[in-house]
């Protein structure tokens, strides 16, 4: 076992002890992002009668269950399932005697309350483990004090302490009130990890069988007393305003109970930048159905006008910026002209090695390709959906969210009530895909509870989820590279910017790699509002970059694999520059696990597209295979390698794997927000492309170096990567390289 000394615990991660119904009670501080579900219980046996709650805690009742408190929401990534076998695992407890409650917001008790950023479990994984090991310790000694016997002589071991000596044995139950009285000890032994019996080993989503048999766990199923439901209108374009209502007709159809404006925040609020919209004032229809409000919603009279420019306060993480939103109805032909435009002069340098410049210069061949990528909407099986109860002194919000923290503030100083009399609680989300990070729908929630006098659940249909914002940010990227007479690449240079941002990461991959580097970047002002999307800008960035390196591979004459390696070799013997922020040895490790595993070197009947990307932490090497059916590319097989440090639950990582190559493959090849005049061209699946079963690939294999790092991040990174795999591989099976996604609609002429 290793020793780890408690002290930080003792001020910060162990908060107290006390008793709760008899039983131990020991506080943890959760520092970051972890996420989980609402309270569900795992174990067959009955609860104590009465729990006592303090910040993030981990408690042992008199019949031996634990639980453990979480202050963030579940997304569907299973930290549900593996959050407990962490703690069970070190507290020497059946897994299935752990459970896991749902905390309400509370930034008093709790310091980070949001779910996002592939987090979850390498931002808790110490903190989860000391708190089982320190409980484990404080049972021990109980034991010890209770049988007269040393501590050491104890042995803790499937909920059970017991002493071979004496004979003597108890349940963690029967220990609980009197460990509860032991001191938090200054230092405890965490296992080592050849130690570990629970984690590494599989266990199934505690929450599957009331997933898919229909019982309510989501915001969208909440049903209250004297709930009314509430939908709204917004402006049908991005740059226009409301100008006048008509309601009347609305107000007089069934079930109809009210129809007014709302309006979300002064214009000198200084906002989240977590807390944006593109339309502050909205028309609420609150009625006693959904079909009913949906239905008065259409017989709304509303005129529209253009709407002025404006220029809006910020902060995000304590960073005060100024985000602009020009006016005007923007269209998709128009940002294409923008962006190619500002692509040829010169841009931001973010970084520069050696002299580009130069190698360029003296270049025999030089290749250069742009690469493009639409708007997305994030299109979550559960439209966004918000419950609300505002009264005249208290406020209590319920539903699905990833950033509860960021956005009471917001609500306070809309409704007039101080932080301490509002309680958020959060439901299980179907899907988030960082949607979710952005609480507007919370926000217009409780604005018409409050002038509704009423319970409300505010629920959008797929239409107002689609049209009104937060879509993954339009990108544009040209690369360019320099090659010598012998084919050796001497400079590469990316130049890239997009609608809003830039998906610039200067320091990954190959930057270290290179003597000679040029990286540089833009950015197009809209008021289109935009946000992050799983794994930010990664997700186009990923496959543009991987696709230029596999053309410049085939210039070179070299396998697109042992190209890559040379240049991470470079990266780890001979680096240049201080600021590179991945690990060559473990980039080139993915790589060479995924070429053993997929069989690159043997003869295959596919045409193959490799791809390799760092992000989150974690890195990610892919291959795909395409067979032609039918003069149609079909994917077959998908073969992942994946370092993202001690695997907690194989089933669950495999998953999350599974899905970042079905998601990936999907948007890359079929998906699109367009728009004219303003207006999104697309608002519901019939317009909307995403992936279908039948296309989804017929066999996905993952694997995962095991080399015991702690835990990083897995939800996002397995995503961006397929892209460019599936884009090379295409390339081999038709001959057409593709520059602009969505690739169904890229006809690129036929390369050769």
């Amino acid at each position: 076992m290793t020793l780890i000394k408690t002290h930080i615990g003792r001020r910060a991660f162990i908060r107290n002890t006390s008793l709760a119904g008899g039983g131990l009670v020991l506080g943890f501080s959760f520092l970051n992002s972890c996420k989980q579900g609402q309270a569900e219980t795992m174990a067959v046996r009955d609860m104590p009668k009465e729990w006592f709650e303090i910040n993030g805690y981990l408690k042992i009742g008199e019949n031996g269950l634990v639980t453990i408190m979480s202050p963030n929401p579940e997304i569907g990534q299973n930290v549900k399932t593996s959050m407990p076998m962490i703690v069970a695992d070190e507290l020497e407890v059946d897994w299935n005697d752990v459970i896991v409650e749902q905390a309400p917001l509370n930034t008093n008790l709790y310091s980070w309350q949001v779910a996002g950023g592939s987090r979850s479990i390498s931002s808790s994984w110490q903190n989860l483990r000391m708190a089982g090991a320190t409980a484990r310790h404080m049972l021990k000694e109980a034991a010890a004090k209770a049988w007269q016997v040393p501590v050491d002589e104890i042995e803790a071991k499937s909920g059970v302490l017991s002493h071979e000596a004496s004979g003597k044995s108890a349940g963690y139950g029967e220990m609980a009130s009197a460990a509860s009285l032991e001191e938090v000890p200054e230092e405890v032994e965490l296992k080592d990890r050849s130690e570990f019996s629970i984690i590494g080993s599989s266990r199934k989503n505690v929450d599957g069988k009331k997933i898919v048999t229909g019982q309510p766990l989501f915001g969208i199923d909440v049903q209250r007393e004297g709930m009314l439901i509430a939908t709204l209108a917004h402006p049908p374009a991005f740059g226009m305003q409301l100008k006048s209502l008509d309601a009347e007709a609305a107000k007089k159809m069934p079930g109809i109970r009210d129809v007014f404006q709302i309006k979300l925040f002064d214009e000198d609020f200084k906002r989240s930048a977590f807390h944006h919209t593109a339309f502050n004032s909205v028309v609420a229809v609150v009625g006693e159905s959904t079909w009913e409000v949906m239905q008065a919603k259409k017989a709304l009279n509303i005129e529209w006008e253009k709407a002025p420019s404006t220029s809006v306060e910020m902060s995000m993480f304590g960073n005060d910026m100024k985000v602009n939103y020009p006016a005007g109805l923007e269209s998709t032909s128009s940002h294409r002209q923008q962006m190619e435009e500002l692509n040829s002069k010169k841009g931001r340098v973010v970084r520069k090695d050696g002299n580009p410049e130069a190698a360029f210069k003296n270049a025999a061949k030089i290749i250069e390709r742009s690469y493009t990528c639409p708007f997305l909407a994030h299109n979550t099986m559960e439209p966004m959906n918000f419950f609300a109860h505002v009264t005249e002194d208290h406020a209590e919000l319920l539903g699905p969210t990833q950033t509860p923290e960021w956005m009471e503030p917001a609500i306070a100083e809309l409704l007039g009530l101080p932080l301490e009399n509002i309680d958020i609680n959060m439901t299980r989300q179907g899907g988030g895909f960082g949607r979710r990070l952005y609480g507007h729908f919370m926000i217009e929630a409780a604005a018409i509870s409050q002038k509704a006098k009423a319970p409300v659940k505010l629920v959008y249909s797929r239409e107002d989820d689609m049209s009104q914002g937060t879509y993954r940010p339009s990108y544009y990227a040209t690369y360019r590279a320099a090659l010598d007479a012998d084919n050796n690449l001497t400079a590469l240079h990316v130049k890239t910017g997009g609608i809003p941002e830039s998906p610039l990461f200067a320091n990954r991959f190959p930057a270290g790699a290179l003597d000679n580097y040029l990286a540089e970047d833009w950015t197009i002002e809209s008021n289109i509002t935009t946000g992050a999307f799983r794994a930010p800008r990664s997700n186009f960035i990923a496959g543009a970059e991987q696709s230029f390196l596999d053309e410049v591979a085939e210039a070179a004459g070299k396998d697109p694999i042992d190209f890559r390696l040379e240049l991470l070799k470079k990266a780890q013997d001979d680096p240049v520059g201080e600021n590179n922020d991945y690990d060559p040895a473990r980039y080139a490790g993915v790589l060479e696990l995924v070429r053993e595993k997929s069989g690159w070197n043997t003869s295959q009947d596919m045409h193959r597209g490799v791809s390799a990307y760092f992000c989150h932490n974690s890195y990610v090497a892919q291959v795909l295979d395409i067979a032609m059916e039918n003069d149609k590319p079909v994917v077959q097989k998908v073969t992942t390698a994946i370092d993202c440090g001690i695997v907690v639950n194989p089933d669950a990582a495999k998953n999350l794997a599974e899905g970042g190559v079905v998601d990936g493959i999907g948007h890359a090849m079929y998906s699109a927000i367009t728009f004219k005049d303003g207006a999104p061209e697309q608002t519901n699946f019939d317009k909307y492309r995403l992936i279908r079963h039948s296309e989804a690939p017929r066999e996905i294999e993952t694997y995962f170096v095991d080399n015991g790092i702690d835990p990083t991040g897995l939800g996002e990174p397995p995503f961006p990567p397929v892209m460019g795999a599936l884009a090379n591989a295409l390339y081999k099976a038709t001959g057409r390289r593709h520059y602009h996604q969505p690739f169904i609609t890229d006809k690129p002429p036929i390369v050769g």
